[in-house]
């Protein structure tokens, strides 16, 4: 799996340019499934929130959905137990891109686990996961207590697929607990490099190589 991991999504050139390298073709070509999952577990959001991303109808942004994709679906993480792999697991491995919006990462976690997708990510050789703040920490080792909204006082542990940790939104305007100082703190609590970046940053792995992608601000932690 090729994996663009964000903190707000794909927005600018560097960022939309790394995700066409992924892809290797246009986006228009591409069948995307949207994953909502990871806002059920966030207080901050609501079913309001997870319509306006799944509708593409936040003000001002560009959203997941609104790329020009040849096609969007829903997958909903929490439905999957349900219905068997029998009939999602075709869904998914036709998919071009998942597109796994940000939210609450534990929670998003423990549905991967119980819905079966954490167990298929290594056969989607082929696949890109395109993760936005949440959508992107839940691929990393841990992401720290601040970050724990579900299960407050419960393990930071998420599905360590890459070996570092995200500490997104960095220098946010009005979000006094991200700052560069806040994410320093947060680091010399992570058993582990970490990189803390702002919402014009992603980070790129593909086949183990990492790399910065950026029009913002990142630092590297614990290096």
């Amino acid at each position: 799996m090729k994996l663009l991991l964000t903190s707000g999504g794909v927005t600018n050139d560097a960022i939309r340019s790394a995700l066409l390298a992924m892809l290797g073709k246009s986006i228009d070509e591409c069948d995307a499934l949207l994953i909502p999952t990871a806002q059920w577990g966030q207080p901050a959001c609501s079913p309001q929130t997870v319509w306006m991303s799944t509708a593409g109808r936040w003000p001002g942004e560009t959203g997941l959905v609104d790329l020009g994709w040849k096609s969007v679906g829903l997958l909903e993480l929490t439905a999957l137990p349900s219905i068997g792999g029998d009939r999602w697991m075709p869904w998914v491995q036709a998919a071009d891109v998942l597109l796994v919006d940000g939210g609450e990462a534990i929670y998003l976690a423990h549905w991967m686990r119980e819905s079966g997708l954490a167990d298929v990510l290594p056969s989607l050789a082929d696949t890109v996961w395109v993760g936005v703040s949440a959508g992107s920490m839940v691929m990393t080792p841990r992401i720290g207590p601040e970050f724990v909204d579900w299960r407050p006082g419960g393990s930071d542990e998420t599905l360590g697929v890459v070996d570092f940790s995200i500490f997104p939104h960095l220098d946010y305007p009005g979000w006094d607990e991200n700052t560069s100082d806040a994410a320093r703190r947060w680091a010399a609590k992570i058993a582990g490099p970490a990189y803390a970046i702002d919402d014009q940053t992603a980070i790129s792995v593909v086949d183990g190589a990492v790399e910065v992608v950026s029009e913002g601000r990142w630092t590297a932690l614990n290096t």
